[in-house]
């Protein structure tokens, strides 16, 4: 039976299409049960009812015509109680109920299985015989696998549209992504495709590698005036900050980065189009495998470069349309900052991608110039999209497909009400963020990049609560070294002084390995990661702090940040590590000041290590995100368990409460890094725990700047207590949705369903 099994699953995962698919697997199913009759119901959820798609051995015209209520019939029954039934009499059962259309009333066996997915009911597969009979352990093993089997297929047809549910009139599609940039809008899908593909370039022998390497030098120039060009259109509507992403691609075309690479390999022996493509792939590759999805979505930009590069070299056009309509909402595998600037400004609406995730660069620029954005929707049929009316969520990570009339005008409505409190809060941007009873809480941004800082955002944030100094180490061939270190550590700091700059130290390991640093282990998230990583290698953490050092002199606003922290031995390591990284300095004639110095909350045994930690260190900074996922043993990357990712779980704001307290008490400042102090409602419930500041990506500081600034810290308080006392996160969402909608903050927080 497993090989029956086998090739049943081969021959589906083979078939042009989920009709032939479905076809396909109820003739196998039937042959190999030795049965009569093999049907499959879809359960359409907006209809509460399962409706006959495929079946052998009823009649065909009953497809399509046979639509079971759930709970109804022995079919609903499967589906409602989402567990096997097994009848050798079915008419004999009280659910049995007899469709004419059918002609099953012949069959008198019967073997129903539920298609779930992620909990999600799908549909019910059934087999049925005319004799009376009793399928048995191996039959009911046998379809539970095939079902279990189905279901991501299904799952997978029914997002992208492959297969619509029957009560989707008029062709409306929903689908869903990662949301980048918030905001809504409406328009015409505009689908793009990448200027060249890396993935089919051959490999040849050139015949003259001095000729080859010229080409290369040219492709990269016009690549280079290509970039220009697209910075020079957007130069008047982005600030300084997002238009300096555009001198990360000029870098990144430099010599020192993809282009002399790229030539070593030209005199190794390979034309320059197949030296470009392996160079690119195996940076794309790497970073990929990295979790920081910062530094991940670096991978989008070095592919993108190399297919600009490559067109150049094959001598092609990039694949961009010559007109766009008034309402372009632009749709791709993967949009980057440079086709961004391509298209004009007044019609560029939203932007929709198949790959990315909300810290891409083209993320960066999309929220900065105000652009609806949704990124990693996986599912979308791209070739289907293109003059499609569409509406996009940038809110909730959502594209519908030819919307109707009452979603439309809904849609409307919400747009013109964001418009007017998007205009609200540009007012109040350069304001204390301080409650009406006059308590203050310092906002913080998380940086990654030197460009990061620029003189608008530095009148509205109390300084830098995360720097990642990952970036420069991840974009080389090698550790950069002290001197360069220096450079971009001084203009991140000289760009925000004299405001506060916390810096992490180097936050690699496991699946975060460098290109010439390679880390191979079985599990990435318990490895090898973080002060685990640098302390084994102090040679890379001397050089680090020692550049920090040296950049922070006459500006004094350094803070060192120590990740991935477990025990106090390695912050006693890393402090010795730091004082003689001063001693060397002063030795050398360099004297700099002693730092303050912080070490990372995100590993659950610093909880109950608060007081050895406080003799220490200088300030805690507690990294939400990655403190939720250890905490709930989820990985919110992996889609079967990401729905169980949720920073409001009352066992993570309990521990949360609990640092706060145990950081007051031991009198040191306590910051909070992650998605949680970005949301407005979080903010709230983070500040009543006296949290003494919060960092977070720029584009959430409107927001959560007025969630302060119109409720008093006593009613935060109160709304704490009120919160620690539920027991489930669906119960603390909805009772802080109440409470902004009764302090008619709800605006605020993203439309909900």
């Amino acid at each position: 039976m497993l090989e029956v099994l086998r090739r049943v699953i081969q021959e589906v995962n083979g078939a042009r299409n989920l009709d032939a698919a479905l076809s396909t697997m109820v003739r196998r199913i039937r042959k190999a049960m030795q049965t009569d009759v093999c049907s499959f119901y879809l359960y359409d959820k907006e209809l509460e009812s399962l409706v006959l798609m495929e079946t052998i051995g009823l009649r065909t015209q009953a497809v399509g015509r046979v639509v079971l209520p759930l709970g109804e019939g022995l079919v609903g029954l499967v589906a409602k109680r989402s567990e096997p039934l097994n009848l050798e009499e079915a008419q004999m059962h009280p659910q049995f109920r007899y469709f004419e259309a059918t002609g099953e009333e012949r069959y008198s066996s019967f073997l129903g299985v539920p298609i779930i997915h992620q909990r999600l009911m799908l549909g019910v597969l059934v087999v049925q015989q005319a004799e009376k009979r009793r399928y048995d352990d191996e039959d009911e093993a046998f379809l539970v696998t095939m079902a279990a089997q189905l279901a991501g297929v299904l799952a997978h047809a029914l997002a992208t549209g492959n297969l619509l549910r029957p009560a989707l009139a008029g062709g409306q599609a929903m689908f869903k992504g990662v949301a980048a940039s918030p905001g809504m809008a409406m328009g015409e899908a505009v689908v793009i495709t990448p200027p060249s593909d890396l993935n089919s370039v051959p490999d040849l022998v050139p015949n003259d590698q001095d000729f080859e390497v010229a080409r290369l030098k040219e492709a990269i120039g016009k690549t280079r005036s290509e970039i220009r060009a697209a910075a020079e259109r957007l130069a008047s509507r982005i600030s300084a900050q997002e238009l300096a992403l555009f001198d990360v691609y000029q870098q990144m075309l430099g010599e020192a980065a993809l282009a002399d690479e790229v030539e070593k390999r030209i005199r190794e022996g390979q034309w320059a189009p197949g030296a470009l493509a392996d160079v690119v792939r195996r940076h794309v590759q790497y970073l990929e495998r990295v979790d920081d999805n910062y530094l991940r979505e670096r991978a989008a930009d070095i592919r993108d470069l190399g297919r600009r590069v490559l067109a150049h070299l094959q001598e092609d056009t990039p694949s961009t349309p010559e007109t766009y309509p008034d309402n372009a909402i632009l749709v791709g595998d993967e949009i980057s900052v440079a086709m961004l600037g391509e298209v004009p400004r007044d019609k560029l609406k939203g932007l929709v991608s198949v790959r990315g995730s909300s810290t891409s660069h083209v993320a960066i620029v999309a929220r900065a110039m105000g652009i609806p954005t949704v990124l990693g929707m996986v599912d979308l049929p791209l070739p289907r999209l293109g003059g499609a009316p569409v509406l996009l969520d940038g809110h909730r990570g959502r594209l519908f497909v030819r919307p109707g009339p009452e979603l439309k005008a809904r849609y409307e409505s919400l747009i013109a009400e964001e418009e007017a409190l998007s205009e609200l809060l540009e007012h109040e941007q350069d304001l204390p963020s301080a409650t009406p009873d006059g308590y203050s809480l310092p906002l913080m941004v998380n940086t990654g990049l030197a460009v990061d800082a620029n003189a608008l955002l530095k009148s509205r944030i109390g300084g830098v609560g995360l720097y990642r100094t990952e970036v420069p180490f991840m974009i080389t061939e090698r550790f950069p070294g002290e001197k360069e270190q220096t450079k971009l550590y001084r203009d991140q700091l000289e760009g925000f002084a004299p405001l506060p700059v916390v810096m992490r130290t180097l936050d690699i390991g496991g699946d975060k390995d460098l290109p010439y640093f390679p880390i191979d282990e079985a599990n990435s998230f318990l490895g090898w990661r973080g002060m685990r990583v640098t302390l084994d290698h102090p040679e890379v953490l001397m050089v680090q702090l020692r550049a920090m050092l040296k950049a922070s002199i006459d500006l004094d606003n350094l803070s060192v940040l120590f990740p991935m922290i477990t025990n106090v031995e390695e912050v006693d390591e890393a402090l010795r590590l730091l004082d003689r990284a001063i001693l060397e300095l002063g030795e050398e004639g360099i004297t700099v000041v002693r730092p303050q110095v912080g070490v990372m909350i995100e590993v659950p045994a610093t909880i109950y290590q608060m007081d050895s930690l406080a003799k220490r260190v200088d300030f805690f900074s507690v990294g939400s995100n990655d403190l939720t996922q250890y905490l709930l043993a989820v990985d919110r990357n992996n889609p079967r368990v990401s729905s169980l990712y949720d920073a409001l779980h009352p066992a993570l704001l309990g521990a949360l409460l609990e640092l706060a307290q145990d950081a007051k008490r031991l009198n040191k400042p306590i910051s909070l890094c992650g998605e949680l102090a970005g949301d407005p409602a979080g903010a709230l419930l983070l500040m009543a725990m006296g949290f003494t500041s919060l960092s977070m990506n720029a584009p959430s500081l409107p927001k959560v700047r007025a969630a302060i600034r119109r409720v008093p810290l006593s009613d935060a308080e109160q709304l704490l207590e009120e919160v620690m006392a539920l027991d489930t996160p669906a119960l603390v969402h909805a009772h802080l949705d109440n409470r902004l909608d009764e302090w008619q903050l709800s605006h605020l927080m993203p439309p909900r369903d």
